[in-house]
């Protein structure tokens, strides 16, 4: 009866958004990439790539969930070199991602709706032995069709956010039977494994393994970041500010002229989170009274003059890299009140980090790096004089990163722990 009610709810939601989707579609492009597969359309490589062989497939959202996922993939692969690891994903910007990270050995394809015929047809394609969600992705109908057809299902990197656990407390009676189809619940940490029993989850069934993203290597320099490198004044003194939210970009713009009166060589770089908005990123930056630099018209030439010029990081899957060249990270999403974003991105670089106070979404990792004073934590008037102080003192920079690498070393090994306790899972299921 539960999934009946959700079922329906499901269909009236789509049924009116629809309008609103198909004028997404029809002016800015977005979400035609994959429809057809979402509304169950097996891809044909996908079918042939499973054919005859053991598959698991593994589902990570977007691109957080891609880059958590991208040393998971692979050890899997090296535990099981002749099994198919099938990855799918939600949004476009995941899907590109993760055919860059594991197109050449992994079919890559989109997650369909969460409708029991629509994913059985993809159970019939792949025949998967097991089926691994990263994170949060608690889909009804996917947990129940597994569970009937005996299927292992995990959930790794298993967290509860600040923000959902009193809905899930609420509905912990609806929940309670879906979860009991899971098969096991690899969690972040203590408190992420405790939750998940208080919503409902077998307390003999979750295990702390620790956070993936702890383990994601620092990416090497792709074509973008060697791009700007080359374009860049030698002297320059690059600030990143990463993921930014809509609000972010004008509070920081306030605030570059100050920092450029202190520090002269400095020049900013801004990664909105959303493609959607490089447009309306530009046309602010332009308005605040500087020159726009988009990184994706770099190639055409010329440099960027100190001062007038803000660099876009109008591309997709570039800024993990691109953090490299920082003297100074910032983390958006934060001061705002939208969670903030990863700051481990830039922390593999030992590159200083900022932040706002709303961390909410990796609060126990910006814990960690506060009780390591690897970050800081700022209001918005503290804008400049944050960066000013982390690009003038170099030695507490330095610090900084030292403190940031720590942080890492201490948290290693989640991948490991997770493989072993996945194919654990699955001798279980085979004996």
């Amino acid at each position: 009866m539960i999934l009946a009610v959700y079922s329906a709810l499901l269909v009236v939601t789509l049924v009116l958004s629809a309008p609103w989707w198909l004028v997404r579609m029809a002016t800015s492009g977005r979400y035609r990439a994959g429809l057809a597969g979402r509304l169950g359309k097996v891809p044909a490589c996908l079918a042939e790539a499973a054919a005859g062989r053991r598959v698991i497939w593994l589902h990570a959202v977007s691109v957080g969930e891609v880059m958590a996922a991208t040393e998971l993939v692979e050890e899997l692969h090296n535990a099981l070199p002749e099994w198919v690891i099938a990855v799918s994903t939600t949004t476009e910007t995941g899907q590109r991602l993760a055919r860059e990270r594991f197109g050449a050995r992994s079919p890559v394809f989109y997650l369909p709706f969460d409708f029991a015929v629509l994913i059985r047809r993809y159970l019939r394609a792949l025949h998967p032995e097991m089926v691994v969600l990263m994170e949060s992705e608690l889909w009804p109908n996917l947990m129940d069709v597994c569970f009937s057809q005996g299927i292992a299902l995990a959930v790794v990197n298993a967290r509860v956010s600040d923000r959902s656990l009193p809905r899930y407390l609420r509905l912990k009676t609806l929940w309670r039977p879906l979860l009991m189809r899971v098969s096991l619940f690899l969690a972040q940490s203590e408190e992420n494994g405790s939750r998940l029993v208080r919503i409902g989850a077998p307390e003999d069934r979750v295990k702390v393994t620790g956070n993936l993203k702890y383990d994601v290597k620092a990416p090497g320099e792709n074509a973008m970041t060697s791009l700007l490198q080359e374009h860049l004044p030698t002297d320059a003194k690059v600030v990143i500010a990463g993921s930014t939210l809509d609000g972010e970009e004008r509070m920081l713009l306030a605030a570059w002229p100050r920092v450029l009166e202190e520090e002269p060589e400095s020049i900013l770089v801004i990664a909105p989170r959303r493609p959607e908005r490089f447009g309306t990123v530009a046309t602010l930056v332009e308005s605040s009274g500087f020159d726009v630099v988009r990184a994706s018209e770099l190639r055409g030439g010329g440099g960027v003059r100190r001062r007038e010029g803000v660099i876009l990081l109008d591309t997709i899957g570039d800024l993990a890299s691109v953090y490299s060249l920082g003297r100074v990270a910032f983390v958006g999403g934060s001061l705002v009140k939208m969670g903030g974003h990863n700051p481990l991105e830039p922390a593999r670089f030992g590159v200083p980090i900022v932040m706002g106070r709303s961390s909410e979404n990796f609060r126990e990792i910006v814990d960690a790096m506060k009780a390591a004073n690897a970050i800081r934590i700022i209001e918005t008037h503290q804008i400049a004089g944050a960066f000013v102080e982390l690009l003038r003192d170099e030695e507490s920079a330095r610090a900084m990163g030292e403190h940031e690498r720590q942080v890492f070393r201490a948290q290693a090994g989640a991948t490991s722990r997770t493989v072993a306790s996945l194919l654990d899972l699955l001798d279980r299921k085979a004996s």
